[in-house]
């Protein structure tokens, strides 16, 4: 017999044994083969079922090739899933495209899926914007006197009215729409000794908005009594302009204004210079000595 033949003979039985059921470690035991022979005799022949090993992810590619044979992109379907992008091309690249996605399905899409990204993200961010804040606030603490003045001082040469050099008008008239700014300016008059029968306010409005509702809601900010509000001061609404101070949360500005506040003016006027002028870090009793702290009571100016 030819060595052909010979070969022919023993590809034949190692087909015999694989269609029989046995593993290519099993025909190599019985004919004391190797795995060149296999091969060659094997080639196009298929494996028995119980011999191939599960793959992990066939459940994933099922529902991969149900989500594109359904018209979602590979984009999608990675993020629907879990898998990188190139394993769904790997496992659905065979089955056809069904229809072509409008610009706006895709626009919808896209949207979509930004809005479910900042569900997540943007309560992230808040989170951490308010643990910042929160940490922020417990370093200040409580105030003394002397650090409301100084407080208050600077909003109000923020957010009051002024004298200018070309018109001297020494008087305290603050405006705001921050509620919270409000109060606080209120207790930077008390710090400053001003009785709160001399504060007389007006609220600002957008004629658009309910005035009498607002007037009522500054009136609960401030604690003041009604015969301390003037009538409101109605501004002309423009239907061009966007704005986006409208609604329930509108309330407009409110103006408070002191009564006989030239002196108040003037104080206002040499805290919040000193302030601004001061050295950093650099405060000191009168005598010169450390600095006092915040219980001791003792008289401080800032150098300049």
């Amino acid at each position: 017999m030819s060595d052909r033949q010979r070969s022919k003979q023993l590809d034949a039985q190692v087909i015999a044994l694989r269609l029989a059921g046995k593993s290519r470690r099993e025909i190599k035991q019985i004919l004391g083969v190797g795995n060149s022979t296999l091969d060659r005799a094997l080639r196009g022949v298929p494996a028995q079922p119980w011999t191939r090993r599960p793959r992990a992810k066939d459940d994933l590619r099922e529902k991969a090739r149900d989500l594109r044979s359904r018209g979602h992109t590979y984009v999608e379907i990675a993020a629907e899933l879990g898998v990188s992008k190139s394993s769904v091309s790997l496992w659905a690249r065979d089955l056809p495209r069904v229809g072509r996605i409008s610009y706006e399905d895709t626009r919808q899409r896209n949207a979509a899926g930004v809005s479910r990204y900042w569900q997540a993200e943007g309560l992230r961010r808040e989170a951490r914007r308010q643990s910042i804040s929160d940490g922020s606030a417990a370093e200040i603490g409580l105030l003394s006197n002397r650090e409301i003045l100084i407080a208050g001082a600077i909003a109000y040469w923020c957010e009051g009215t002024k004298s200018k050099s070309y018109r001297r008008d020494d008087r305290v008239i603050f405006v705001n729409s921050d509620p919270g700014l409000i109060r606080f300016f209120l207790r930077f008059l008390a710090a400053a000794g001003i009785s709160r029968d001399r504060i007389v306010c007006r609220v600002h409005i957008h004629e658009s908005a309910d005035a009498a509702k607002a007037q009522q809601f500054w009136q609960e900010v401030t604690g003041l009594d009604s015969g301390q509000f003037r009538r409101p001061c109605i501004k002309r609404h423009n239907p061009k302009t966007v704005r986006k101070n409208t609604g329930a949360s509108y309330h407009g500005c409110l103006v408070i204004y002191v009564r006989s506040s030239a002196d108040l003016y003037r104080r206002i006027e040499g805290w919040a210079h000193a302030a601004m002028t001061a050295i950093g870090g650099e405060v000191a009793t009168e005598s010169g000595d450390s600095p006092p702290t915040r219980a001791s009571g003792s008289r401080v100016s800032i150098r300049t």
